[in-house]
């Protein structure tokens, strides 16, 4: 069916259009980036100041701590990067996020089945490679979702352009 003679297609006026073009970023949204970029904070305060205050610590768990540090920056910068546009971001926002949850779900998995394989306790390092793997399935779903709602978006956008060309021309 063509999307433009499709009866579903709500009937939007170029005043709500710019309303929305203009608008922000709604208030819940702007809370759960900000609970993020509070909890990202937290953690790799926490996390950077334990690796800091014992350099006695062996190898593997200065590479575990620096990885989540950088996890835990990667999240924060992310937070910031949504608050600060304040704009409606037509959930681009939202592929980067599960993008972002896809390597460090694949990172965690893949950290502890090493651990299971080379470490002291395969036991302990499989288990948490299977809640990685559990993890990064949710995450793989996060994103083909997101990428479907973006999809949509696009094609609703395009939609709109042609209607308005149409009403200018």
């Amino acid at each position: 069916m063509n999307p433009i003679s499709n009866p579903d297609t709500p009937k939007v006026s170029a005043t709500e259009i710019q309303r929305l073009i203009a608008g922000e970023l709604s208030l819940p949204s702007r809370l759960g980036h900000t609970f993020l970029l509070l909890v990202s904070l937290g953690m790799t305060g926490v996390i950077g100041t334990l690796w800091l205050t014992e350099p006695s610590l062996p190898a593997r768990t200065q590479i575990a701590f620096a990885l989540m540090v950088t996890i835990g920056l990667s999240w924060v910068a992310y937070a910031v990067w949504v608050l600060t546009r304040r704009r409606v971001l037509l959930a681009g926002h939202r592929i980067i996020a599960a993008r972002m949850a896809v390597t460090f779900s694949a990172l965690f998995a893949a950290g502890f089945a090493i651990l299971g394989v080379w470490g002291p306790s395969s036991r302990v390092g499989f288990s948490a490679a299977t809640f990685g793997l559990l993890m990064l399935a949710v995450a793989i779903g996060l994103l083909m979702h997101a990428r479907k709602q973006f999809a949509r978006l696009l094609e609703r956008r395009q939609v709109l352009e042609v209607k308005l060309a149409r009403r200018a021309g």
